[in-house]
Parts: C-alpha cells; sequence; structure tokens
C-alpha cells in the first residue's frame, strides 16, 4: 500500500494522508496488520473511532439527546443538567469533565476522582480507561498513566491503535469478515456500525479485497 492508495481506502485529504501514512504503515507491520483484508477493516474501524483521523482525544460536548449513547449510566435528571440545551455551541470544560467522570469513573482501573476524564479516549482507536492506558503503556514503552496526552502525538496514537488491535484478537475478524464483531470488540457495542461499513466498502475496493 502506498501513499495515493491509503488516502483513497482511508478517503481523508492528501494532507491528512502525508501526516498519517507512515506513522500507520509502521504501526500495523509492528502489531501484525499485515494483509489487505485486515488492513481495510483498520483503516475503516480507526477512521470512525477517529472521526475521520482527525480527533485524537475523546469530546464531551454532546446534546442531552446525545447523551443516550451512555444508556443508563446517566439518569434522565443527570442528562438534562449536564447535556448542551438548544442554543448552546459547547459545554463548558467542567461539564464535560463531569459527564466523563460518570459514564467511566468506577470501571477498569478507574478508581480515583477524575480517572473517568484522565482516561478518557485518545490515540486513533481512542483506548479509554485506567487499565488500558497502563497495559498500553507497557508494550508501547511509554508512561500514560502519568502523561495519558502522549497518546495524542501522531506515533502513539497510531501505535495505540495497533496496539489494541493485536491485544483484542482484531485480525481473526477481519480474516474471518465478522465486521459486526469487530465492531463490538471494538467499540463494546454497535455505535457508528454503518459508517464503519461504509469506510469498510470504500477501503476494500481501493486495496482489492
Amino acid at each position: 500500500m502506498n501513499q495515493s492508495q491509503f488516502m483513497a481506502a482511508a478517503n481523508i485529504t492528501a494532507d491528512l494522508a502525508a501526516r498519517w501514512f507512515n506513522p500507520l504503515v509502521s504501526a500495523m507491520k509492528e502489531f501484525g496488520i499485515d494483509t489487505p483484508k485486515r488492513q481495510a477493516a483498520f483503516i475503516a474501524q480507526i477512521g470512525t473511532e477517529s472521526a475521520g483521523f482527525k480527533q485524537l482525544s475523546e469530546s464531551f460536548n454532546y446534546s442531552v439527546a446525545g447523551l443516550a449513547i451512555f444508556g443508563t449510566r446517566l439518569t434522565a435528571a443527570q442528562r438534562e443538567q449536564l447535556g448542551r440545551g438548544n442554543g448552546e455551541l459547547a459545554l463548558s470544560p467542567a461539564r464535560q469533565q463531569a459527564i466523563a467522570n460518570i459514564v467511566y469513573g468506577g470501571r477498569y482501573g478507574n478508581t480515583q476522582p477524575g480517572d473517568g476524564y484522565k482516561f478518557r479516549g485518545r490515540g486513533l482507536k481512542q483506548v479509554t480507561f485506567h487499565d488500558n492506558y497502563l497495559a498500553c503503556g507497557k508494550v508501547l514503552g511509554l508512561d500514560l498513566i502519568t502523561n495519558p496526552d502522549l497518546l495524542t502525538q501522531d506515533i502513539p496514537a497510531a501505535r495505540s491503535a495497533g496496539w489494541f488491535w493485536q491485544a483484542n484478537g482484531c485480525n481473526a475478524f477481519a480474516d474471518s469478515g465478522d465486521f459486526t464483531g469487530l465492531t463490538k470488540r471494538i467499540n463494546g457495542g454497535f455505535n457508528g456500525l454503518a459508517d464503519r461499513q461504509a469506510r469498510l466498502k470504500i477501503a476494500e475496493k481501493v486495496l482489492c479485497v
């Protein structure tokens, strides 16, 4: 896969392709994402996770209705209190932090006050939770507990996506063509499934899968 093919497969601009091609090719090589079928699925999934290779840190700028994505982790009253109301352009940092701390607190190693926001999604895969940061950092050789923002740098952002893919057996899903199962493994549910499937169709065509 050359840079032009990557640009087409990811359906991104030339500038974004130039930024991400080398970090992603290196990450795919490092973590065994080494066939066109695996690469197409990887590009599609992280394309959705990163909002088109543009977002490396999770935003909690949700409307009241949008907060339903977190299911019962927020009560109806909390959604009304914390969500973006009509006419509001963006939530304050304090409200976004409050949302993160409620929906991510008390799970997967997030035991301290503020851990939900501290260990929110980062990187091209949006690695989330203390325990995942710890495991990822050990493989990447980075102290992601002290400095989780390292995953917003391009090379660690790409490598962390490759780490998650390998650590969670994602190649098996790609090899068998179980893209829905792959989405659940990556996302924990099926958020953005239509977007992921659309991206996969483009990537597979370009990479001749």
